[in-house]
């Protein structure tokens, strides 16, 4: 219980950090919005800027840390995954599109069916 409890005490500044990273961001959208007669491209650098800053901050926080070492983890077992080949890929879209079409007719048979059924207890033709 101990290790849990060092292991996910955070920094007393990350909470800094975070309020860098928000206020950052803040900025991007404010900025953009306040600033509407200047270039579309300097604001556009300008929002990018602000954005890969508030990132940064934000990757210095304990959380930000884990999520690093996260998106690595997925990255190395993406690349053990074996991907299907094109001619695989190909004839299991075509099996999923004619099931989807067999199923479709199904259900488009008994909904004639039904309708006719319904229509016939109740009297009322369609």
């Amino acid at each position: 219980m101990s290790a849990n409890t060092t292991e996910n005490a955070a920094n007393p500044m990350d909470s800094v950090k975070w309020i860098i990273a928000i206020g950052l961001l803040a900025a991007a959208v404010v900025g953009n919005y306040m600033l509407g007669d200047v270039s579309v491209v300097v604001r556009a650098i300008g929002v990018i800027v602000l954005v890969v800053a508030a990132a940064f901050v934000a990757a210095s926080t304990a959380k930000g840390d884990q999520f690093i070492k996260f998106s690595k983890e997925s990255r190395t077992e993406v690349r053990k995954v074996v991907w299907p080949s094109r001619k695989e890929a190909t004839q299991t879209t075509l099996i999923v599109l004619g099931a989807t079409v067999i199923v479709a007719l199904i259900l488009w048979g008994l909904d004639g069916i039904l309708v006719r059924v319904v229509g016939f207890a109740t009297g009322v033709s369609v």
